[in-house]
């Protein structure tokens, strides 16, 4: 059975930083695209930043390049995102993704993919 589990968010001032962990289990790690997607209140989810399964390749929204940084730990089969100078519009509750398509420009969960539960950004001026 896969389980997809973040952690790390919380509340945290303008310009601080936080970094994300999605700890996984039931797949073959090194097999899968990941991503992390975000969702606001009242808003769509969107993509954030993907990585393909040996980290060779990324992709970042426009919104937080620069500032955000995917990786991933083969040893502990956990997928991170590390994100400094954050700002009020990056409050949102941040979803892990196994199972992603992603190219240049786009990044989207596969239907075959699988959500975490999330966990909650948020951001204060």
């Amino acid at each position: 059975q896969v389980q997809v589990v973040e952690s790390g968010g919380g509340l945290v001032q303008a310009g601080g930083s936080l970094r994300l962990s999605c700890t996984t289990s039931g797949l073959t790690f090194d097999t899968y695209n990941m991503g992390w997607f975000r969702q606001a209140p009242g808003k769509e989810r969107e993509e954030v930043s993907c990585i393909n399964w040996s980290g060779s390749h990324t992709y970042y929204a426009d919104s937080v390049k620069g500032r955000f940084t995917i990786s991933r730990d083969y040893a502990k089969n956990t997928l991170y995102l590390q994100m400094d100078s954050l700002k009020p519009e990056d409050t949102a509750m941040y979803y892990c993704a196994v199972g992603v398509s992603f190219s240049t420009g786009w990044c989207k969960k596969a239907n075959s993919g699988s959500w975490g539960q999330g966990t909650q950004v948020t951001v204060s001026s």
